[in-house]
């Protein structure tokens, strides 16, 4: 049953990084969102260490009370207006029961914003269960979805529960949502109107209590009039909308938050000594475009510290997307101003560049330009027509 939202202070979010299916989470003291964003600022941040998908902190202490829970549990970091908008509405809708639909591009952190409904909800202590849709087959998804009884088919040596059933009075988190074929939409969508399910083999109608959080980065109302999606469906899960910004879209600040956090975690978790970017290495991760959006900022974070020897990680420790992106030669840049060259001829060049620096690799290339591959391969065949003689690029 709904719960009536409470008034309190959120705190700043540290990432999450556990991938247990299951996640029963304890309750923290609380802690005060100015001191938070202090601590992140001076590389001092706090930062929770996960064992066997539980959060764990050594004053822990479990609890039932679902306000102090709710004060105690992190939100995603950032200080953005869209991500201070959005730690608002994790906020307000956390207490209710309605479903939620997140959408966002790829490594944007919509399992994050998951989870914290998860923690800021009076489910905290119950199950949060999260399923890729794209990785079960459609033969698979009743099965998983519902349970099945012993005997009910070839292989179905016992009864087991599905997932519906062990989220009972938690939350399931349905990633990639847009995977699932109509067959399995049409089975959902009954669960969702109904309340019940019933095991393939079973008679019996099994109530369940879960809330639905789903995810897609795809266009849910262009898939609807391809008749990929039901409308129905739709309407069911996106009863409120959360919309994760891409990384490029939040600011140097919030680049400068996610790096400090993934220095000191990454430090804390391999046990070895926090190293910070120097100026350079830091203009470099502030002029490149992220399309793999904080998941790749948190890659490129662990490839510097692997990479890395010195106590300050230079412009050299970052991954060959990021430098090839924005280590454009200041010849090539002193050549555009003095020629005056058009914004079709720079672009040309700076492709062909980039290109290069990939050694003919255009899909890496597309991927460092974030352009999709089609795009690319129209602007080379023309490009690439171009004499030889024309495309020095300094």
């Amino acid at each position: 049953m709904p719960h009536p939202a409470q008034s309190h202070e959120s705190p700043q979010l540290t990432l999450d990084d556990s991938a247990s299916r299951h996640e029963h989470t304890n309750a923290h003291s609380p802690i005060n969102r100015n001191h938070l964003y202090g601590a992140v600022k001076s590389d001092a941040q706090s930062i929770f260490k996960h064992r066997n998908g539980k959060d764990t902190c050594n004053n822990a202490t479990r609890t039932n009370n679902y306000s102090a829970a709710r004060i105690a549990y992190p939100l995603p970091i950032g200080q953005s207006p869209p991500m201070l908008r959005l730690q608002s509405l994790i906020e307000r809708i956390a207490p209710t029961n309605n479903s939620v639909l997140i959408t966002g591009k790829t490594g944007t952190g919509k399992e994050l914003v998951a989870r914290a409904i998860h923690r800021h909800s009076p489910r905290h202590d119950e199950s949060f269960i999260d399923i890729n849709c794209s990785a079960i087959p459609d033969t698979l998804f009743e099965a998983e979805l519902f349970g099945y009884q012993r005997g009910s088919f070839t292989g179905a040596m016992e009864t087991r529960r599905g997932l519906l059933e062990e989220a009972s009075g938690g939350i399931l988190f349905l990633d990639e949502v847009d995977a699932l074929s109509l067959p399995g939409q049409a089975k959902l969508l009954r669960v969702l109107q109904e309340g019940y399910v019933r095991r393939i083999g079973g008679r019996e109608n099994i109530p369940v209590n879960v809330r639905i959080v789903a995810a897609t980065s795809r266009d849910l109302q262009k898939a609807v009039k391809e008749g990929a999606f039901r409308s129905d469906l739709l309407f069911r899960l996106r009863v409120v909308p959360l919309h994760v910004p891409e990384l490029r879209e939040r600011g140097e600040e919030d680049l400068r938050l996610l790096v400090n956090h993934f220095l000191l975690r990454d430090s804390q978790r391999y046990d070895v000594r926090a190293r910070v970017f120097n100026s350079e290495a830091r203009e470099a991760l502030a002029l490149y475009h992220w399309p793999g959006n904080v998941r790749e900022l948190e890659n490129a974070v662990a490839y510097a510290l692997a990479v890395g020897v010195e106590e300050e990680l230079g412009v050299g420790d970052l991954p060959p997307e990021v430098l090839a992106a924005v280590n454009v030669p200041s010849s090539a840049i002193e050549e555009y101003l003095h020629q005056h060259l058009s914004l079709a001829e720079i672009e040309r060049r700076y492709i062909l560049f980039v290109l290069e620096s990939f050694k003919g690799n255009r899909a890496k290339t597309a991927i460092a330009l974030d352009l999709d591959l089609r795009t690319l391969n129209r602007k080379l065949k023309v490009y690439l027509t171009v004499p030889k003689s024309m495309t020095a690029y300094a």
